[in-house]
């Protein structure tokens, strides 16, 4: 059987000791300097400060710094110290910011009842926002700092890399590298990751097949992970969780949307209140079916309708003028102003705070979106947690947990080729306008079925992907590799 690596004599990596010494270097300067007032340095303070105290326990095991004699994993291994890194993009907003954070707090209060490893996190993978940690409860913050604060070594840790490959060792862009000192100094190394068209690159592919496992969120992607060259034996479904309990309608009132709306289209009298509200949840970009959505909408209602469409939207590679966007778009489209006027459309494209999102979702009769393709849909489950009707459509990522009973799935007229960007060449789905428009103009009819669907949505939420069902579903595949790796 072969013997673990002795680590004493493997070459100190380069990578580590540039990305070590910029941070002591930084944080040097701070201190020097007084440079102690901004959010922005409590973030990064925070983050470099722990980042380096762990990176030091790292190079305790390279030359210089470990003087030991390496212990096999049975010796080193026991249940008080095992560990698990996670590293994620925790101080920035985005899917797998949100994915990373249900995960490891749902973790944590699995874990509470039964402590079986401990786990620390680290930044990485993408630009923190001063904005988003502001946004965060008080209790998740202190829950940060307590894991940061936990320290693990690298022959005890299990990594997981939670963001796109290309952040993963070495990266492909500036960021902390995943695994920080390479793949051979972790007992094992999990890439958490997902693609939102049919294919996964070659480059990210041999990425994927560097990883001892690959962790993808519905049988969707196992399909195209494998058939795109990832080995079948790393790959493994481990859905994502939604945090029910903080996505609950009863806890709620709706949030006044008038008061952080603008109006772009809709000149007409409205009756009483905003009528019926259709609620979506994007990036701007092409992959999430604005486009397709805005088509349906103004051909399907007028000013007539008793109706408003609400677009919470942030840039995305581009400007964030996006009224000028859709008045732009609904000129090219060339549909000619109903007599009574065209029906309402709203953008939101303020800071929406984590906890203002459930009263948000609470404002709306129903949701819905168009998208070309989802890596899990991140919005939609949000929604269907609140009891929210959903229209979305049938393809990618929400064909895990989105069916005829508890929802809407939209038909997928065809597929079409990515025109730009790094997937470019790749298939996605462009969703049926016209069954957009019958869907969207049945939910608003027929509102005691869709409300029933609504409710089918949460119960399955609670059933299948609330945080101590899918904690548990990780804590055991974790388990399962410290136990092999005890065994070797």
């Amino acid at each position: 059987m072969d013997q673990p690596p002795d680590r004493s004599k493997r070459p100190w990596k380069f990578s580590t000791f540039v990305y070590s010494s910029s941070i002591l270097c930084l944080l040097l300067s701070i201190f020097l300097l007084g440079f102690t007032t901004t959010d922005l340095y409590k973030i990064k303070s925070l983050r470099f400060t722990f980042t380096a105290n762990r990176i030091y326990n790292y190079l305790q095991f390279f030359p210089g710094f470990y003087n030991g004699t390496p212990k096999s994993n049975s010796e080193t291994l026991n249940t008080s110290s095992h560990c698990v890194l996670w590293m994620a993009p925790f101080l920035s907003s985005g899917g797998y910011s949100s994915e990373a954070w249900s995960y490891i707090l749902s973790l944590r209060h699995h874990l509470s009842r039964k402590p079986r490893f401990r786990i620390t996190i680290e930044h990485h993978g993408d630009l923190e926002s001063v904005e988003f940690w502001n946004g965060l409860a008080k209790e998740t913050k202190e829950v940060a700092i307590e894991m940061y604060r936990t320290q693990c070594t690298p022959n005890e840790t299990i990594v997981v890399c939670h963001s796109e490959p290309g952040a993963w060792y070495p990266p492909l862009f500036e960021t902390l590298p995943c695994p920080p000192t390479g793949y051979e100094d972790f007992l094992s190394v999990i890439g958490r990751t997902m693609f939102e068209t049919d294919r996964v690159n070659p480059e990210h592919v041999e990425r994927c097949n560097q990883m001892d496992h690959v962790w993808v969120p519905s049988e969707f992607h196992v399909s195209s992970f494998v058939q795109s060259g990832v080995d079948s034996s790393k790959v493994v479904k481990i859905v994502q969780p939604v945090d029910v309990t903080f996505f609950d309608p009863s806890k709620y009132e709706p949030l006044d949307l008038m008061a952080i709306a603008d109006l772009v289209l809709g000149s007409g009298t409205r009756n009483s209140g905003l009528g019926f509200v259709f609620l979506s949840v994007f990036k701007w970009e092409q992959r999430k079916g604005w486009d397709v959505l805005l088509k349906a909408y103004l051909r399907e209602f007028s000013g007539e309708d008793n109706v408003a469409l609400f677009l919470l939207t942030n840039a995305y590679h581009s400007d964030s003028d996006f009224g000028n966007k859709i008045l732009d778009f609904v000129e090219e489209l060339n549909i000619e102003e109903p007599r009574n006027g065209y029906p309402f459309v709203y953008v939101i494209d303020k800071h929406i705070a984590q906890v203002d999102l459930p009263p948000l979702y609470k404002a709306a009769d129903a949701f819905v979106l168009p998208t070309r393709g989802e890596g899990w849909g991140r919005p939609i489950v949000e929604a269907m947690a609140m009891s929210l009707p959903v229209i979305a459509t049938n393809w990618s990522g929400p064909t895990e947990y989105l069916t005829e009973q508890n929802g809407y799935p939209l038909v997928v007229e065809e597929m079409s080729e990515v025109k730009e960007g790094p997937f470019e060449g790749h298939q996605w789905a462009e969703p049926s306008v016209d069954k957009l428009r019958v869907l969207m103009r049945h939910v608003m009819s027929n509102p005691d079925e869709a409300k029933v669907r609504g409710k089918r949505g949460r119960d399955d939420m609670v059933q299948n992907f609330a945080p101590e069902v899918v904690a548990k579903i990780v804590a055991d595949q974790i388990e399962s590799i410290f136990d092999e790796k005890i065994r070797t």
